[in-house]
């Protein structure tokens, strides 16, 4: 294994604990597909048990650094420079419909820098991860963006309203899970990454995973954590990506 610095190590451990519930209960689903309380409830329930567990994970030896998830909102403790973002299942949708393609993400942010990014999709049990400076891994092997430079040629994830769009000559994936449209865009299988007024926790990991892997990434700071505009894509295309959604 590449080394790593605690706090990552950290973050991979928490993970891995957390999945045993995503795994489990993810198995439990069919069960519950004609049960009354129906699945809604279950995945919500699911959600609120691993944060809770993520929390407790990351709080162990890192007792004085803040959070911000997407069940509980902020919580500040001592270090209010130094944040966990957690979003104990993106793909919520995904997972309560029985698709196995959603993911645990976690970063830590530092004075407005995102630093360290882990995406976690138990299921294929990938893990994607980059620390600043020190590249992007996905179970342990280095990984980089695409080379493709003809945007015809390319695969691009988006949301819902991305894909109603205006642009019929893109080839667009609505796959449902931010987080690991981000992480595919970091390995290659994505080209390029677009989204508007998207939550903080979808995409903090995703950035960082990206821009180690010779990505580029728009600066988020300057939008509110639960309405932010992604655009992320190869350096080859980039630009072009940009004049293309202009109007998006």
């Amino acid at each position: 294994m590449n080394s790593i610095s605690p706090n990552l190590n950290l973050m991979i451990k928490a993970c891995e604990k957390a999945s045993k519930i995503i795994i489990r209960d993810f198995g439990e689903l069919e069960n519950l597909q004609v049960a009354k309380k129906g699945p809604k409830d279950f995945v919500t329930n699911t959600d609120k048990r691993v944060e809770k567990i993520l929390i407790e994970e990351l709080k162990k030896s890192k007792k004085n650094y803040s959070f911000i998830t997407e069940e509980s909102g902020k919580i500040l403790n001592k270090n209010e420079n130094v944040f966990w973002i957690i979003d104990p299942i993106d793909g919520t949708t995904n997972f309560m419909h029985g698709v196995p393609h959603f993911a645990i993400s976690v970063a830590l942010k530092k004075n407005d820098e995102i630093i360290i990014g882990l995406i976690f999709d138990p299921i294929k049990n990938e893990i994607f991860y980059a620390e600043k400076d020190s590249g992007s891994y996905i179970n342990n092997n280095r990984i980089r963006v695409s080379n493709k430079t003809n945007l015809e040629e390319c695969l691009f994830a988006t949301d819902n309203f991305g894909i109603k769009s205006i642009y019929p000559k893109l080839n667009l994936r609505n796959t449902g899970c931010a987080a690991l449209d981000l992480a595919y865009v970091a390995c290659g299988r994505f080209d390029g990454y677009f989204h508007n007024n998207i939550n903080l926790w979808d995409i903090a990991a995703g950035k960082i995973i990206i821009e180690e892997s010779g990505g580029k990434v728009n600066n988020i700071n300057n939008f509110d954590i639960s309405k932010i505009n992604i655009r992320a894509g190869n350096p080859n295309i980039y630009e072009k990506m940009l004049k293309k959604l202009n109007k998006f």
